[in-house]
C-alpha cells in the first residue's frame, strides 16, 4: 500500500489534500484524523520509512487495557497530511469532513521495520490526547478477503482507563489544531476557544453513535445520503412475518449466483423497531424482548429510522470471537446479560416500505448502510462471494457449526425453500423430549434423554443423549421433566427392553438442541452431545433433516471396558460426562494412538471432576482396568503405566484420567527419544500474538538446526512446538540442545523470553520450558484434553492456521471431532516420516 495508490485514488484539483512524495528523512510523529466520511472513524497514521503508514480505526481507539478496535490498513499518505483539517468534496475519494483529533510523537518498542513485516507493532504515543504503549497485531485474513484487518489494543499500563471511565473519544471530541467539531469544520465555522467549547460540550446533549456534520446546504447534506428506500413500494409495518428458512444438504451449493453467511449459533430473532419501541420476536413471533436485557434493545433504538424489521441471530460469543449456543443457554439460566451480541442479516422492512421483493443484495447493502454508526451488541452479518465449499471448508476447520448459502438474487419469502442452503459441519439438530433416565452419580438430576422426531403423524424414538449437560442443566432438567411425568410411553414405536431401562416417560412438549457425529444403521444417533433447549420451536415440528456427509472415518470397534456411573460429570460448566469423554477418545483414536500407545504415561486424576481432587499417578495402582499395563522401568523401581489400544484409553477414562502426559520416547527405546517438544508457556498479560511469534521463532531455530517443526495448542495458556526425531541421541544430548535454544532466545529477547522456571523473572515474558526435553518428564500429549474450565484439549494445527481466531483454548473436546472431519488433511500429516536425528 504505497503513496503511488494514494495519488492514483485523489483528484488534487478538487480535493484540497496535499499530494506528495516519500520523505528522504524520516521522523516520528504521529496522527489521529476523525473522519466522517461513509461511515464515521479515526484514521492512525504513523509515520515510518518517510511515509505515514496508514489504519482506519472503525470505532476509534479505546483507552480500555485489551480491548480490541478493527484497524483496516489503508494505503501510506504523505507526511503533509499530518497537518490536513478540513472537507473532502462530495464525489472524490473519502467524501466527508476530517478533523485533527490527535498528534505527538510515536517510539517503537523493538525494530519497527520487523515489527510491521511479521504483523505487531508495539509502541508508545506520546499525543495531547493519548499516551503510553499499544499494540497494533494483524490478523489472519478470511478467505478472498481484500482488506487487511489489524487490531488496535491499548497496553495495561499507568495511561490505560476501567470499563467504567469515561470514553475519550466522548470526553475529548475537538480538533487539536483548530478547537472545532466535526459540524464546524464542515461549515467553514471561524474558531473557537478550545477550552471554552470543551466545557460546554460535556452539557450539551448528544445522540450515541456516528456523529453527523451539519452543512451549511440542508439539501446538499441530505442528497449525500442514499435514498434506502428506492425501488420498494410503500406498506404498513407487519406486527411479525414468518422467517425464511434454509433447506439443508450435504455441501455448499456451486455458481456465482450463491453468497455465503457464516452459520451462527444462537436464537433466531426478529427485530421490529416502530416510533422508539423495540420487539425481538422468535421464530416462531413470540415476544422474548424481556428475556435479553436492555443493551441490544436500547442499541435497535439507538439506530436513524423510524421503522424497521430485521432478521438476525441473537448470539454470545467465546473469547475467540465464535457464537456458542452452550454459552447463550447458559446466561439465560444464570440471568447474564451483558454478553448478548445481534448479527442482522437481512431488512425486511424500513421506514415505511416493504423490502421483502428486493433481491437479497440489496436488502444486505441497505442493511449494512443502516448498521453502519451502530454501537455496542449490534453487528451486520458480512457475506463471502468465493466458492460456497472453500468457504465451508474454513468454517469447519474453525469447528463452527457451518455455512449458510443465499441466492444473491432472491426476494425474502416465508417458509423453508432452495434459495437458502445450509451446510454443516457436524449434524445437529432438534429433537422431541419423551423421556428422561435419573443420573446414577447425583440424587435430583438426570442422567439421559430419550430423544425422537415426528416421521408420517408418528413419534419415533432416536436414541438417548448422555452428555453435555453442566450440572447446573442436570437438575434444572430434573425438575422440569418430573413435572411433565406420564405413566405411557409417547412413542408410537415401542422401546426395546434395554432403551426402556430406568426410563421415565414425559409428555413430548419440550425440544432439545443436539450435535451429534452420524445416524446408525437403525436410525439412532451416534455420539450425541446436548447443546440446549429450543423453546423457540414447537414439538410438533420437529421432524429429521436430511442426511449430513460423515467425512470422518468410521471409527474403531467399540471398546470393550464397561463405564461405571457413565453419566458422572467430569466437566461441570461444559457438561462433559464420562461417557462424553469416552466418545471423544474413540472418535479421535485414530490420530491420537501414536502419540500415547507404548510410551510411560504420567496422568492427571479427578474422580469428582475437575472442581474436585486431583492428583498425579505415574504407577500403576490397585483396581487399574486390565487394559491399562504396567511396565518395569528399566533405571526405576515402581511399575509405570502404558495402553496398547483404545481399550486401554477408555480404561483411563473409567479411571478418571483426565489428562494424558506421555514421555518423550517409546517403551522400545526409553533412553533415546523420538520427539523434541518446546513448551511456550506466557505469562498472565502476554498477547496471544507474541506467543505465536515466539513459536514461529522456535520454529526457525529447529528448521535451521536440521529438524522440522509442528505445532499445537497445549490446551492452557500457550503452545507447544515438537519436532520429531529420528531416536539416535540420548537424553542429556537431547536436553541440552533444548536447553541451549531457550538461553540463546532468552539472551536474543530478553524483554521477551526467559528459559528459568522463576517467577520473580517472568513478568511479561514468555517461558521457554526446555524441561519437557528429559529423562521422565512429560508434556500432554496431542488430542489429550485438559482438566481445566471448558474442556480444552491440545490440538495439533498447521502453521498457516495461526492466528488471532485461534487462541489457546479454541478448540474442545466439543468440537474437536468435526473439525478433523472436514479437514481434507492431517494438520500433523507426515509427522513421523518428518523424522531427522538429532546433530551437533
Amino acid at each position: 500500500m504505497t503513496l503511488k495508490e494514494y495519488n492514483s485514488k485523489r483528484d488534487f484539483a478538487a480535493t484540497p489534500e496535499p499530494k506528495g512524495a516519500k520523505a528522504r528523512k524520516s521522523g516520528s510523529q504521529f496522527v489521529i484524523q476523525k473522519h466522517d466520511a461513509r461511515r464515521l472513524h479515526y484514521d492512525l497514521r504513523l509515520e515510518m520509512a518517510g511515509v505515514l503508514r496508514s489504519w482506519a480505526v472503525t470505532r476509534g481507539p479505546s483507552l480500555i487495557a485489551g480491548e480490541k478496535r478493527l484497524a483496516v490498513h489503508v494505503e501510506d499518505h504523505p507526511l503533509g497530511y499530518g497537518s490536513f483539517e478540513g472537507t473532502i468534496p462530495k464525489g472524490e475519494y473519502g467524501a466527508g469532513t476530517v478533523l485533527l483529533w490527535d498528534r505527538g510523537d510515536w517510539s517503537p518498542i523493538g525494530d519497527a521495520a520487523k515489527g510491521y513485516a511479521k504483523g505487531h507493532l508495539e509502541f508508545e504515543l506520546a499525543g495531547e490526547k493519548l499516551r503510553g504503549r499499544w499494540h497494533l497485531i494483524r490478523m489472519q485474513g478470511k478467505p478472498a478477503e481484500k482488506r487487511e484487518n489489524w487490531l488496535l489494543i491499548k497496553a495495561d499500563d499507568a495511561e490505560a482507563r476501567g470499563k467504567d471511565e469515561a470514553d475519550i473519544l466522548e470526553q475529548l471530541p475537538l480538533s487539536v489544531a483548530s478547537g472545532r467539531d466535526l459540524a464546524e469544520i464542515a461549515a467553514g465555522a471561524a474558531v473557537k476557544e478550545r477550552a471554552a467549547k470543551d466545557a460546554a460540550a460535556k452539557d450539551a446533549p448528544r445522540r450515541k453513535g456516528r456523529a453527523k456534520a451539519k452543512p451549511a446546504d440542508a439539501d446538499e447534506a441530505e442528497a449525500a445520503e442514499p435514498d434506502l428506500t428506492k425501488g420498494a413500494k410503500a406498506a404498513p409495518l407487519p406486527e411479525f412475518v414468518p422467517p425464511m428458512l434454509a433447506t439443508l444438504a450435504p455441501a455448499a451449493p456451486k455458481g456465482a449466483r450463491w453468497l455465503h453467511e457464516i452459520k451462527f449459533d444462537g436464537y433466531r430473532l426478529q427485530a421490529r423497531i416502530e416510533a422508539g419501541s423495540v420487539t425481538l420476536l422468535t421464530r416462531s413471533g413470540l415476544d422474548w424482548t424481556a428475556r435479553f436485557g436492555a443493551a441490544v434493545p436500547a442499541a435497535l433504538r439507538d439506530l436513524a429510522l423510524r421503522s424497521a424489521l430485521m432478521d438476525g441471530e441473537l448470539v454470545v460469543e467465546g473469547g475467540d470471537g465464535a457464537s456458542d449456543f452452550s454459552a447463550l443457554q447458559a446466561d439465560l439460566s444464570a440471568g447474564r446479560d451483558d454478553r448478548f451480541v445481534f448479527y442482522a442479516f437481512d431488512l425486511l422492512h424500513l421506514d415505511g416500505h416493504d423490502l421483502r421483493p428486493l433481491p437479497l443484495l440489496e436488502r444486505k447493502e441497505r442493511l449494512e448502510h443502516v448498521l453502519a454508526a451502530a454501537q455496542g451488541p449490534l453487528r451486520y452479518s458480512s457475506h463471502f462471494e468465493e466458492s460456497g465449499a472453500t468457504v465451508l471448508r474454513h468454517a469447519c476447520r474453525l469447528s463452527l457449526e457451518g455455512i449458510v448459502s443465499k441466492l444473491a438474487d432472491s426476494p425474502y419469502r416465508s417458509g423453508r425453500g432452495k434459495s437458502w442452503i445450509k451446510s454443516k459441519c457436524s449434524a445437529r439438530q432438534e429433537f422431541v423430549i419423551g423421556g428422561y433416565v435419573p443420573s446414577s452419580a447425583a440424587k435430583g438430576a438426570i442422567g439421559s434423554l430419550v430423544l425422537g422426531v415426528h416421521d408420517g403423524g408418528q413419534l419415533v424414538p432416536v436414541g438417548r443423549v448422555g452428555t453435555g449437560f453442566s450440572a447446573a442443566v442436570a437438575r434444572e432438567l430434573f425438575t422440569r421433566l418430573e413435572a411433565m411425568r406420564r405413566d405411557d410411553s409417547p412413542f408410537d414405536k415401542p422401546l426395546t427392553a434395554e432403551q426402556a431401562r430406568q426410563v421415565r416417560h414425559v409428555r413430548p412438549e419440550l425440544v432439545a438442541e443436539v450435535e451429534f457425529r452420524a445416524w446408525t444403521a437403525d436410525g439412532h444417533l451416534r455420539h450425541a452431545s446436548f447443546r440446549g433447549l429450543r423453546e423457540d420451536k414447537p414439538a410438533d415440528e420437529v421432524r429429521r433433516e436430511g442426511e449430513v456427509a460423515e467425512a470422518a472415518p468410521k471409527p474403531p470397534a467399540p471398546a470393550r471396558v464397561k463405564l461405571t456411573h457413565p453419566d458422572r460429570i467430569y466437566w461441570p460448566e461444559a457438561g462433559i460426562t464420562k461417557e462424553g469423554l469416552a466418545d471423544y477418545y474413540s472418535q479421535v483414536w485414530r490420530k491420537m494412538a501414536p502419540f500415547v500407545v507404548n510410551r510411560p504415561l504420567a496422568l492427571l486424576r479427578c474422580p469428582e471432576g475437575i472442581g474436585g481432587q486431583r492428583f498425579f499417578q505415574k504407577h500403576i495402582w490397585k483396581g487399574a482396568s486390565r487394559h491399562i499395563r504396567q511396565v518395569e522401568d528399566p533405571k526405576g523401581k515402581d511399575a509405570l503405566i502404558c495402553i496398547d489400544s483404545l481399550d486401554g484409553m477408555i480404561g483411563l477414562v473409567q479411571s478418571a484420567a483426565l489428562e494424558i502426559h506421555p514421555w518423550g520416547s517409546t517403551l522400545e527405546d526409553w533412553e533415546r527419544p523420538d520427539m523434541i517438544t518446546m513448551d511456550l508457556d506466557p505469562d498472565d498479560g502476554v498477547d496471544w500474538a507474541r506467543v505465536i511469534a515466539a513459536a514461529e521463532e522456535v520454529r526457525a531455530r529447529l528448521e535451521a538446526a536440521g529438524l522440522a517443526a509442528f505445532v499445537k495448542t497445549s490446551g492452557g495458556k500457550g503452545l507447544h512446538v515438537v519436532a520429531p526425531l529420528v531416536p539416535e541421541a540420548a537424553w542429556p544430548a537431547v536436553k541440552a540442545f533444548a536447553k541451549g535454544m531457550a538461553q540463546s532466545m532468552a539472551a536474543d529477547s530478553p524483554g521477551d523470553y526467559v528459559a528459568s522456571l522463576a517467577k520473580a523473572k517472568r513478568k511479561g515474558k514468555i517461558l521457554i520450558d526446555y524441561l519437557r526435553n528429559q529423562r521422565g518428564a512429560t508434556a500432554v500429549a496431542a488430542y489429550s484434553t485438559r482438566a481445566r474450565p471448558g474442556a480444552a484439549v491440545s490440538a495439533p494445527l498447521a502453521w498457516e492456521e495461526l492466528g488471532p481466531e485461534v487462541g489457546p483454548t479454541r478448540f474442545t473436546l466439543a468440537n474437536l471431532p468435526a473439525r478433523l472431519a472436514a479437514m481434507e488433511q492431517d494438520p500433523w500429516e507426515g509427522f513421523r516420516k518428518a523424522a531427522r536425528p538429532l546433530r551437533g
